[in-house]
């Protein structure tokens, strides 16, 4: 990422962690905006949120699942206010703008387009535009100062809580290539890592077919929305992975693939034998 190694910097703008927050970069002429819905009327005098730029409004959809709206704005607090009664669903927002107002229409909605693309390859949240944004056509020299804007909002996006543009495989695999392995009854067959959100259960992993009465009714649920979802598929006999999927633990993620309760840190192995949990006591 093109802003690695840059300082962050966060203010609490209320004096609450839970309260608007407002985050910046070393050497960077964007800010970003972080907003609690119930909070938003508050921030009508700020005169930064009165500028172009883009927003990013979070929330949940009646299964729990993380959903996002990515939207651009040529003055974000009145787009954003006129969300709190057109939108029921987001709990908080992050806007981004830029200090020197080098932002134009053309840039917001460049930046737009990237951000909903981002997002829909990664996969992470569900996405609540209605349509995809359009992608505007601007200079090549705009275009590279767009692209490096991106990286400092994924980096703040993330900063600020939320993985949105967070690759699942993340910088581990990057780092360490460990793969662990699982192979168990009833057709399980599965290889995954360690990532910073819990445990990613590589595509291509067969899943056992079928579980054992005992089963816990939160794996049973998990594994019937990834079913549901498509994320699991049978295939020659098989349930498999189409997919790379982080799940919450290497716990969570050996009890979906084994089709029963499991303490992941002793059912995830490397290829020779050692155990995930003495794997970390190693490192």
């Amino acid at each position: 990422m093109k802003s690695f190694g840059k300082k962050i910097t966060l203010f609490l703008v209320d004096g609450i962690p839970n309260g608007r927050i407002t985050c910046e970069l070393s050497n960077w002429t964007g800010k970003a905006y972080k907003i609690p819905r119930i909070l938003l009327s508050d921030s009508s005098k700020r005169e930064e949120l009165k500028k172009p730029g883009v927003y990013l409004l979070f929330g949940k959809d009646e299964e729990n699942n993380d959903i996002v709206y990515i939207g651009e704005a040529e003055v974000l607090f009145d787009r954003l206010k006129q969300h709190l009664t057109q939108k029921d669903f987001w709990y908080e927002t992050i806007a981004f703008i830029s200090k020197d107002e080098n932002l134009n229409k053309a840039h917001i909605k460049y930046l737009e387009s990237r951000l909903y693309e981002i997002a829909k390859k990664i996969k992470r949240y569900k996405i609540e535009n209605g349509s995809t944004p359009t992608m505007s056509s601007i200079s090549e020299a705009d275009k590279a100062e767009m692209e490096e804007f991106i990286e400092n909002i994924k980096m703040l996006t993330n900063t600020l809580g939320h993985k949105l543009f967070e690759e699942i495989r993340g910088d581990f695999t990057k780092k360490n290539k460990k793969e662990f392995i699982i192979k168990a009854a009833r057709g399980a067959d599965a290889k995954g890592i360690p990532s910073s959100g819990g445990f990613v259960v590589l595509k291509g992993s067969k899943v056992a077919l079928t579980t054992v009465p005992s089963y816990s009714k939160p794996f049973k649920n998990i594994r019937e929305k990834l079913i549901k979802d498509g994320i699991l598929k049978k295939d020659n006999g098989d349930l498999i992975l189409v997919e790379d999927y982080e799940f919450s633990s290497p716990s969570t993620a050996a009890a979906i693939v084994m089709g029963r309760n499991a303490n992941g840190l002793t059912e995830w192995k490397l290829k020779e034998g050692k155990t995930l949990k003495d794997f970390e006591s190693d490192n």
